[in-house]
């Protein structure tokens, strides 16, 4: 069983994939505690994978986002598994500090001062800019490097770092920016 937050249906809002219908499985629990976290990620209901791939099978697209919280405290081969057999394209947005199982097909990473990284593979880094040194996150292994301003409050300071180190593309929480859920 899994502590599920919520499952909802939406447009990807942040990253490589925004604009891409998705389903969200929202898992409760962090690890970490982020002063600037936007989820309220402790209550949830427990789910068997069963029940999961049930849920997400009500919604006509391929893409299914786990993201939490800190999906990688919850999700494990089993579930990996059963999503692709239901043909599900599985992408999961984690801190890094948990392993995950090596079949996800897509792992965006938003790692965290302090924090020790336990990922194998990182297809994308999305830093939520505060004004830190951003310099060594460019040492991890991904394809793709995004800067993302937080809560939409200070895009302008990170359009002038992006300027200034081009290796990183703007991310925008775009489904704040046209309130979608």
């Amino acid at each position: 069983m899994k502590k599920i937050n919520e499952i909802f249906y939406s447009l990807q809002g942040e990253g490589y994939y925004t604009g891409t219908p998705a389903v969200f499985v929202r898992f409760s629990g962090c690890n970490l505690k982020c002063d600037f976290c936007d989820t309220r990620h402790e209550q949830g209901n427990l789910m068997s994978d069963e029940m999961i791939v049930a849920e997400v099978s009500k919604y006509p697209c391929r893409m299914v986002v786990l993201t939490g919280g800190e999906p990688g405290l919850w999700i494990d081969k089993g579930l990996v598994d059963a999503l692709h057999h239901a043909g599900k394209y599985i992408s999961v947005e984690t801190n890094g500090t948990c392993v995950l199982p090596s079949e996800v097909d897509w792992v965006t990473c938003s790692p965290k001062l302090g924090a020790d990284l336990r990922l194998t593979r990182i297809d994308e880094v999305k830093v939520v800019y505060l004004g830190q040194d951003v310099s060594a996150y460019l040492d991890l292994p991904a394809k793709h490097f995004f800067l993302q301003p937080c809560s939409c409050k200070n895009t302008a300071e990170v359009v002038g770092y992006i300027k200034m180190h081009p290796q990183w593309r703007l991310s925008l929480q775009t489904h704040k920016l046209i309130d979608i859920p």
